[in-house]
């Protein structure tokens, strides 16, 4: 247990920063579903909605600091390609 104000408040602190940053990593996970359950229904048009809508969440994740910029561009750019590979199939 903390002895000190100071790490008292720091305990508080992380939870509070930990409740919100479950949240906004579940809801990047819920937007990045709904491009993978499109991709794999074969709906080209809506994955690519789903995708367009996801992005933002995503962007928003990097700006508060809780996904790492690298991954983000990664995630974005391997549902972008496999939303392009619907049509050649």
């Amino acid at each position: 247990m903390a002895n000190t104000a100071s790490a008292r408040k720091r305990i508080r602190q992380n939870e509070v920063r930990n409740a919100r940053n479950t949240a906004r990593m579940s809801r990047v996970r819920t937007f990045v579903k709904k491009v993978e359950t499109a991709i794999l229904a074969g709906k080209k048009d809506e994955a690519a909605v789903a995708l367009r809508e996801a992005q933002p969440e995503l962007q928003r994740a990097v700006g508060k600091g809780v996904m790492h910029a690298n991954t983000v561009a990664r995630r974005i750019s391997r549902l972008s390609a496999r939303i392009k590979s619907l049509a050649a199939a």
